[in-house]
């Protein structure tokens, strides 16, 4: 029998179940909860550094859009707050569209 031990989707453990099979899961605490978003985004982070075609890789970005909307939540926010702190920052300090690599500053 695998164990997993991870944060899993909400609709998992009934398509799970669906399938025919037995799990166990267990509800976690609110700091529990932090934690393991924190592993699942780095989880998906890792798994979108490993894709090479387009396609898988947003589904990997859709991956980690949906754990950074829980996680702004977290943090009495929502998406969208983030959103508009995205493009607040991105006015201001610009977006990462021109390629820039910054190899030095002189004194």
């Amino acid at each position: 029998m695998p164990i997993y031990n991870k944060l899993v989707r909400d609709r998992i453990p009934e398509i799970i179940i669906q399938n025919g099979k037995i799990l166990q899961t267990r509800r976690l605490s609110t700091l529990e909860y932090q934690t393991e978003l924190r592993k699942k985004l780095l989880e998906e982070v890792d798994e979108y550094l490993d894709v090479n075609e387009n396609k898988a890789a947003v589904e990997e970005l859709a991956d980690i859009m949906e754990l950074v909307s829980a996680l702004a939540k977290q943090h009495d926010s929502s998406i969208e707050e983030v959103e508009k702190v995205r493009k607040k920052k991105a006015q201001e300090r610009g977006a990462f569209n021109d390629q820039v690599f910054l190899e030095s500053v002189e004194d």
